[in-house]
C-alpha cells in the first residue's frame, strides 16, 4: 500500500522554529519538527518524500544536505506543505491547487537547476563556471563575501591574458555608501552606517587592486538581489532585514529560449549599470 502525504496541524507550519527552518532551507530541522509535531517514524518520512530511510536518517543526523529543486518539491509534497510554508521554502503554490496550470509546475522553468543553502555551498560550482566563462558581472552591498571567498579565482581568472589570466571582464555593482540606502540597510542588519560604508570603501579598493578589465559602479536604491553573473549563468540570492546577501539560499539559474528569470535578472542588471556611477 502506498502511504500517501503526511498530515500536520495547521499550526505546526505556523510555528516561529518551523518557518525558520523553513526560511534556511534546513530540511534536517524540519524532518525533526514533523517528527516532533506528527510521531512520524524515518521509515515513514522516507515514504512520504520517496527518499530511502537511509537518506532520510543521513539528512537528520546532518551527514547530508538537500541541493536539487526537485527534491525540495518532493520534501514539501510528502509533507503536505501548506503555499505559505512552500513559499518560505522557496516553491511555487501547490500543483493540486492549479490544476491544469503548467505555469505553476515547476519543470515548466528548467532554467531554475539547483538551489544552494548559501553562497559559500555554491564556491566550487562558481569556481568551475568562471573557469569557462568571459564576463562576471556581480551585484552586490559590500561584495566582502564575495571577494573574501572568491578572492584567488578574482585574481587568477581577471588577470590579462598575456599575463598568464583568461582577461576575464569584471563589473561590480556595489551600494554607495552615501547614499540613504545605505543608512537603512545597516539599520536592518544591525551594524553602525559607518561600518557598512568603511565595508563598502575597502571591497572598492581591492577591487581596485585586480588587474585587467575591471569596472566598478555604484548604486543607491535600497539592495534587493545579490547576483553573481558568469556568462549565460547566474547565481542569486537575495538581501532581507537581518541576513546577508551570502547568508541567503542561492538559486543557480541557467539562460533558456523563453525561461523569465534569468532574462528579468539580465535586464535588471543592465539597468543598474546604466544607471550607476562608476567609480573604477
Amino acid at each position: 500500500m502506498t502511504l500517501g502525504a503526511i498530515q500536520l496541524e495547521a499550526w505546526a507550519w505556523e510555528r516561529a522554529e518551523v518557518r525558520q527552518a523553513l526560511r534556511a532551507r534546513d530540511i534536517r530541522a524540519v524532518f525533526r519538527y514533523v517528527q516532533q509535531y506528527s510521531g512520524a517514524s524515518q521509515a515513514r518520512i522516507a515514504a512520504a518524500v520517496d527518499l530511502s530511510q537511509g537518506r532520510v536518517n543521513e539528512i537528520i543526523n546532518g551527514r547530508r544536505e538537500i541541493t536539487q529543486l526537485d527534491v525540495y518539491e518532493r520534501i514539501a509534497e510528502g509533507l503536505g506543505m501548506p503555499d505559505h510554508a512552500r513559499h518560505l521554502l522557496g516553491l511555487a503554490a501547490s500543483r493540486e491547487k492549479h490544476a491544469g496550470g503548467a505555469a505553476f509546475d515547476l519543470s515548466a522553468f528548467p532554467e531554475v537547476v539547483r538551489v544552494y543553502s548559501s553562497q559559500a555551498a555554491a564556491r566550487e560550482e562558481i569556481r568551475q563556471h568562471a573557469a569557462g566563462a568571459d564576463e562576471l558581472d556581480v551585484l552586490a552591498v559590500r561584495g566582502l563575501g564575495l571577494i573574501g571567498l572568491n578572492d584567488s579565482l578574482l585574481r587568477e581568472y581577471c588577470l590579462p591574458r598575456e599575463q598568464g589570466g583568461r582577461g576575464l571582464r569584471l563589473r561590480v555593482l556595489l551600494l554607495d555608501p552615501d547614499s540613504p540606502a545605505t543608512a537603512r540597510r545597516a539599520a536592518e542588519i544591525g551594524e553602525s552606517t559607518e561600518s557598512l560604508a568603511g565595508g563598502i570603501q575597502l571591497a572598492e579598493a581591492r577591487l581596485r587592486e585586480l588587474a585587467g578589465d575591471v569596472r566598478v559602479y555604484r548604486y543607491r536604491q535600497l539592495p534587493t538581489w545579490r547576483i553573481i553573473r558568469l556568462d549565460g549563468t547566474m547565481f542569486v540570492g537575495a538581501f532581507d532585514a537581518g541576513w546577508e546577501g551570502h547568508e541567503s539560499a542561492t538559486y543557480k539559474v541557467m539562460e533558456t529560449p523563453h525561461g523569465p528569470f534569468y532574462r528579468g535578472f539580465r535586464r535588471m542588471l543592465e539597468a543598474l549599470f546604466d544607471g550607476a556611477e562608476r567609480t573604477g
